[in-house]
């Protein structure tokens, strides 16, 4: 999820894009949450710190921002300790998740902690002074005697009362998913509601004025699927789910993570945060919100609006013919290497970075742009943005300078995958105007869609 923001005011939000932090580092934040001081109103983004080689017990890292797009890293909240039974860089340290505790005026950081096998299962438990961390290692217990492995946290804005939710496993008899209300966040009192046997992970809660809705995923691994919901008027019971995404998009190529409510001077706004994960680099893995290439979005009036860009079809754009690209009706097909490409002219540019978003039309389940050798290639980089008869339509951002006026050219071939030169047939770009004030010359997108 690429941002662009200006200070306390408007921000231009890019999905899926690489997300970095101020000093420039990608931000691996991976299965966490963003909570919000109760002083000064920062965000604060906790997530699984993972890197390529290291991608399990890395610990906990974190992120504060002012306006969702601008993130400072703090290092790590939780950090791994060599030798210990529970957290140590052996250790599973997944899904962290944070809450202020107003009795002991202290936060409180709450994860699934297991061991490389997941035999353990259980629910990890830290607090700190302060929300930066770092956080103190107290204990991992199995909730109430149960098995727990995906881990999200719920509080109740009405009543401030503070919820686990966790699947308990993959075995034959886990199967189940849990609510299960804290007394002070500092351990659990009794269970509220058992999803029974619907077989489902990674949930989540998203409260409005008049209703609650439980969002799980599916369980297939690190491949996306139609995360459902369950609605309900109070925390319990609840009836049968439903789909929350377009038909086959598998959410957009992404699973349920947390949301985060953002009350408004003007209207309050509930962000998904969900996972973009790619099995074949964790550490690259990303989150995602609800799908507009790019939207504004105002933290302080809680108010939003998905931005307008300029489309150039690949079925008015010119195409190599040596390799094999050509025209495939409203798609270009074809696209191979250097010698097959796809050349927009006459792009107009501002003077300033854009991120123009590519949108793709592929068969390929999981946001895989081509077939190789029989078998489907996950890419880290494109969404699931729609489902038509021809095909998936995938997106995927990309950060471009281009010069003032419109003499700019964009060409699309295929890079080498560790399988093939092949690229996915195109069906567009989208290129959004670069966003000006704070963010400018730093992170302004356009996106080729």
């Amino acid at each position: 999820m690429m941002k662009k923001i200006s200070l306390f005011a408007v921000a231009s939000l890019l999905l899926a894009g690489l997300w970095r932090d101020t000093d420039g580092n990608l931000v691996s934040a991976h299965a966490g949450c963003v909570t919000v001081d109760k002083d000064t109103g920062k965000f604060w983004l906790f997530g699984e710190y993972k890197v390529e080689g290291h991608t399990e017990g890395g610990g906990v890292s974190v992120y504060s921002s002012s306006d969702l797009a601008t993130w400072e890293s703090h290092g790590l909240a939780l950090a791994p300790v060599p030798g210990h039974g529970y957290i140590s860089p052996e250790n599973i340290i997944q899904r962290p998740k944070v809450v202020y505790s107003k009795i002991s005026n202290e936060y409180r950081m709450w994860w699934h902690a297991d061991n490389t096998t997941y035999g353990l299962l259980l629910q990890g438990f830290a607090p700190s002074p302060n929300i930066s961390g770092s956080y103190t290692f107290v204990s991992a217990t199995a909730p109430l005697g149960n098995w727990s492995q995906d881990f999200g946290m719920f509080t109740d804005y009405k009543d401030g009362r503070s919820y686990a939710l966790y699947s308990n496993g993959d075995g034959r008899d886990g199967r189940d998913a849990y609510l299960t209300a804290y007394d002070d966040t500092s351990a659990l009192e009794s269970i509220v509601h058992r999803f029974g046997k619907y077989d489902l992970e990674a949930p989540a809660i998203v409260q409005t004025d008049s209703s609650y809705y439980a969002l799980m995923s599916h369980k297939t691994g690190y491949r996306p699927n139609n995360v459902v919901a369950f609605r309900a008027d109070s925390p319990g019971p609840w009836p049968q789910p439903f789909t929350v995404a377009p038909p086959n998009t598998r959410t957009f190529s992404s699973q349920s993570g947390s949301v985060l409510r953002i009350a408004g001077s003007r209207a309050t706004t509930n962000l998904y945060l969900g996972d973009q994960w790619d099995a074949s680099s964790l550490w690259e893995s990303r989150l995602q919100l609800q799908w507009h290439d790019v939207y504004d979005l105002d933290v302080q009036t809680g108010e939003w609006a998905a931005m307008a860009g300029t489309e150039r079809r690949a079925a008015d754009a010119r195409k190599t013919t040596s390799g094999g690209a050509g025209g495939g009706g409203e798609a270009a097909a074809g696209i191979r290497g250097n010698d097959s490409t796809v050349t927009f002219q006459g792009v107009r540019g501002a003077g300033q970075k854009k991120g123009p978003q590519p949108q793709s039309v592929s068969d390929a389940p999981g946001g895989a742009p081509d077939r190789i050798g029989g078998a489907w290639q996950l890419r880290r980089i494109a969404s699931v943005v729609r489902d038509t008869h021809k095909g998936v339509v995938l997106s995927a951002p990309l950060l471009l300078a281009l010069d003032e006026g419109d003499a700019n050219t964009i060409t699309v071939g295929g890079l080498y995958n560790g399988f093939d030169y092949k690229g996915a047939d195109l069906e567009k770009i989208v290129v959004y105007p670069p966003e000006t004030g704070i963010c400018k010359g730093r992170r302004c997108w356009t996106v080729i869609g």
